[in-house]
């Protein structure tokens, strides 16, 4: 029994912390969110200086495409993760986020995942309340 209140995500066999999906997958969304946000500022820079060539399509698809591809679970975990980056959650409070997250973002966690600003940092930030450096991920 934890005397923490909302209780730690639980530890793997390995002593790691268990979020809900694998680090590597979180890696690679934040990397993928960072290139989108970068893409969007460069669209929107030439969008100011040449309004045609402005109205291509951005490489953003990769990251909606990542977060469609991961379950129901592991989407609530990306959107746990988010807020304990934003502060609204400690990570002793780690399930009461998740079961939010769980249940109010049910029917679009993708979409409201990619409607989050710096989900990139955010995601960061998150793994570091957790003592995980996100450059240290293998991927």
């Amino acid at each position: 029994m934890s005397d923490k209140p909302g209780g730690t995500p639980p530890e793997d066999d390995d002593g790691e912390v268990e979020l809900g999906i694998s680090l590597s997958a979180v890696a690679n969304i934040i990397d993928a969110a960072r290139a989108s946000e970068v893409a969007d500022d460069e669209l929107a820079d030439e969008a100011e200086t040449d309004p045609v060539a402005a109205k291509a399509e951005p490489e953003g698809e990769d990251l909606e495409t990542q977060l469609q591809e991961l379950n129901e679970d592991e989407q609530a975990s990306l959107i746990a993760l988010a807020w304990v980056g934003r502060g609204d959650y400690e990570p002793d409070e780690w399930e009461e986020a998740l079961n939010l997250a769980r249940e109010k973002h049910e029917a679009d966690p993708a979409g409201y995942l990619t409607s989050l600003d710096l989900l990139g940092d955010l995601l960061a930030e998150g793994l570091a309340a957790f003592g995980i450096v996100v450059e240290e991920i293998e991927r």
